[in-house]
């Protein structure tokens, strides 16, 4: 692995951290599901406009269009947006740890539904890994919080891995910034509906929650994404993928430096473990030299 991938994987996962601590500053200013249907709005117009500008088409191939849809269903309306109404009674280093688990999970379902093998590493570091997000949630619990907020974590969690083991392909037709910005605009559509029904549109429109604002669409939005694909191009998705393990590190370091969230010794210990956990994970899924 290069210095250029390096640094890229070390990038995407600081911008992908930082994105529960931005969110965190928006709703509690704004109405979760509103604010994320225009996030998604604005985010999905503006990467298919430089897709077109890049000559890619919206013409995706029929398994494309299935698997576009499925994704933004689950990883733009469920996955996203139940973490915005989570973050309303729970922390952003609680969420992001809750949705740090994502590798453990996909590896874990793998395994028990699509029979992949894995290896005695990986098998350590998922009963680790688990290991470390139950101790996090247990201590969190008897001191307060809102089990409701750590249920909808936890169901958008699920809902990403079954996207995501059921995605792969889907930009197998190329056009790969379109599929990014039509799944954001399905996002959007899919958040729309419950918005209008169950929220009013009130939005302190604070400095603070501009820039966050700004920051969570453009950066983990649009250049994360960016990031990613360029990054899984380059080294491919399985050693791409070991940058998740920095993601409890980053979300968790993020929440405590720009909201003061409280870190106890145990989370601090939980957050070790699931990141060991995750890089077993990961470099168990790596082929040997």
């Amino acid at each position: 692995m290069d210095t250029r991938a390096i640094l890229a994987g070390l990038t995407f996962a600081l911008i992908w951290s930082s994105a529960f601590t931005s969110a965190r500053i928006i709703v509690t200013n704004a109405p979760p599901l509103s604010i994320s249907a225009l996030r998604f709005l604005i985010a999905g117009l503006v990467a298919v406009a430089l897709a077109r500008a890049f000559g890619q088409t919206w013409r995706l191939t029929p398994q494309q269009w299935r698997l576009t849809i499925l994704f933004g269903i689950c990883q733009n309306a469920l996955y996203l947006g139940l973490n915005f109404v989570a973050m309303q009674t729970i922390e952003a280093s609680l969420a992001a740890i809750i949705a740090s688990s994502l590798p453990l999970l996909v590896a874990l379902f793998g395994w028990l539904i699509s029979g992949e093998t894995v290896r005695p590493l990986g098998l350590a570091g998922l009963m680790a890994g688990i290991a470390g997000v139950v101790l996090i949630m247990g201590t969190r619990v008897t001191a307060g919080v809102d089990p409701a907020g750590i249920a909808l974590c936890s169901v958008a969690a699920l809902a990403l891995t079954f996207a995501t083991l059921a995605v792969r392909g889907a930009s197998s037709g190329g056009n790969l910034f379109m599929v990014v910005g039509l799944q954001m605009l399905i996002g959007s559509a899919a958040l729309a509906l419950p918005a209008l029904a169950l929220e009013t549109w009130v939005v302190a429109w604070k400095p603070s929650v501009i820039a966050a604002f700004v920051y969570t669409v453009v950066m983990p939005g649009l250049v994360a994404t960016l990031i990613w694909f360029w990054l899984v191009q380059r080294i491919g998705a399985t050693r791409a993928a070991t940058f998740h393990f920095l993601n409890p590190v980053f979300g968790v370091a993020i929440a405590w430096a720009l909201l003061g969230e409280r870190i106890g010794p145990l989370d601090v210990v939980g957050v070790l473990v699931i990141t060991l956990g995750i890089l077993a994970v990961q470099l168990s899924k790596t082929k040997p030299a």
